[in-house]
């Protein structure tokens, strides 16, 4: 599930490994193909969040609703993705928006997807190259099946909201959770019974991953004693919680879901509850 650059470079060559480069600014969207054109690591393809990684907005299904899986398979496909492809993808701050992609190719049957650990500024930091040139694609054949059981719906979420067997983990930052700030969208605040960890708890200082041993341990705490199945990861529209569904299957806590509406489909709707207050965060 982890790349490390050592391992990147040694498949520089290799046509079987697909990368790409998914970097954004959620406060300025323009920003991601820009940094890509300033400099990628070579041969990695522009994966942008909100036109590759997303799909058509209705007002009411939040920031970035799901890309259909005939769109995000010919995605992949344009890019010369196969079954057999290894596809990493990287962004610069500690797989946000990278684990979006890792998802996606799992929710369509594209079981080895992997993150580059530490992302690109790891990749600088160890002197390797950057390129400019936008790689050509090479197409290929992909047909993806969407994986029904890996997304939980909004009904879903407010049918079980305080129950037993759900544990809705928020992946945002603490204070976008107990509703101090919110920068994006229209109402602040959490989903009521909605737990705290924020994406960045599963990483190191420089944005490299925790070892699994401790990303299980703090994650089994908040879960408290409930199974990997019942958990359903959110944050603001659905990308960011990628990043704890990645951390979980990384600790060897499998099955849990997203639901990739999240924050910003929930209060489209003013009649749904909102929270506030102290974080649960671990």
């Amino acid at each position: 599930m982890l790349v490390s650059c050592e391992q990147l470079a040694a498949h520089a060559n290799d046509p079987t490994w697909i990368v790409f480069d998914c970097r954004h600014d959620l406060m300025d969207v323009a920003k991601g193909e820009q940094w890509y054109r300033e400099g990628h690591i070579p041969g990695a393809f522009l994966a942008n969040l909100d036109t590759d990684l997303s799909g058509e907005k209705t007002g009411t299904n939040g920031r970035h609703p799901l890309p259909s899986p005939a769109m995000f398979s010919a995605f992949l496909a344009r890019h010369g993705v196969t079954a057999r492809s290894t596809v990493v993808a990287y962004d610069d701050v500690g797989g946000q928006f990278a684990a979006r992609l890792w998802w996606l190719c799992r929710w369509v049957g594209l079981m080895n997807a992997s993150l580059l650990d530490g992302g690109i500024q790891r990749w600088v930091a160890e002197a390797r190259p950057i390129s400019t040139a936008i790689p050509v694609t090479k197409p290929a054949f992909f047909a993806g099946r969407a994986d029904s059981f890996m997304i939980s719906t909004v009904d879903e979420v407010l049918s079980r909201i305080g129950r037993a067997d759900l544990v809705l983990i928020d992946a945002r930052a603490p204070e976008r959770y107990r509703g101090e700030v919110e920068p994006i969208d229209p109402v602040a605040g959490h989903i009521p019974s909605a737990l705290n960890r924020f994406y960045k708890e599963n990483l190191k200082a420089d944005l490299t991953f925790k070892s699994p041993d401790e990303i299980r341990k703090g994650l089994v705490d908040l879960m408290a004693g409930r199974s990997a199945t019942e958990v359903v990861h959110q944050c603001g529209s659905g990308v960011t919680a990628c990043a704890n569904v990645f951390a979980m299957e990384y600790a060897g806590l499998k099955g849990s879901r997203l639901y990739a509406g999240s924050w910003s489909e929930w209060v489209a709707d003013p009649s749904r509850p909102v929270a506030t207050g102290p974080s649960s965060s671990v």
